[in-house]
């Protein structure tokens, strides 16, 4: 029986999860899921919206929940998760579909930019809260 296995990448904006969750998906075949997508159109245009936050944390969650239901063997989750709670609610689908999860933190040791026009100050602030669960 193949393992089913669900990759939270977590870093802040600019850092490469995008990047990296598209070469872990090989070429699509596996599904990649972010808050992100709730504010991106058909056309890729990206407009967050703050106040429609909630709304894209519990759309990611459902999209997640529907492929565990599936059985897909990997699922992939692009989100900064700069707070701990953040995560909890894929753990526990995790838990109660039988995934194993891999949390891997992404540095952003490339000098890349954040590609939805975040500000640096809002990344300072991201950044203090960001903490590595050892």
């Amino acid at each position: 029986m193949t393992e089913k296995t669900l990759i939270l990448l977590r870093g802040l904006p600019g850092s490469g999860k995008s990047t990296l969750a598209k070469t872990l998906a090989f070429e699509n075949k596996f599904p990649v899921f972010s808050i992100d997508d709730f504010f991106t159109d058909e056309n890729g245009n990206y407009q967050f919206d703050f106040r429609d936050n909630h709304l894209a944390y519990k759309s990611c969650e459902e999209r997640t929940r529907n492929e565990m239901m599936k059985g897909t063997s990997l699922i992939i989750i692009d989100n900064t998760f700069t707070l701990e709670w953040e995560m909890t609610p894929y753990q526990l689908m995790a838990k109660e579909f039988g995934y194993v999860v891999h949390v891997m933190t992404i540095e952003n040791r490339h000098d890349g930019k954040n590609i939805h026009s975040i500000s640096e100050d809002q990344i300072d602030r991201m950044r203090e809260k960001f903490k590595v669960i050892l």
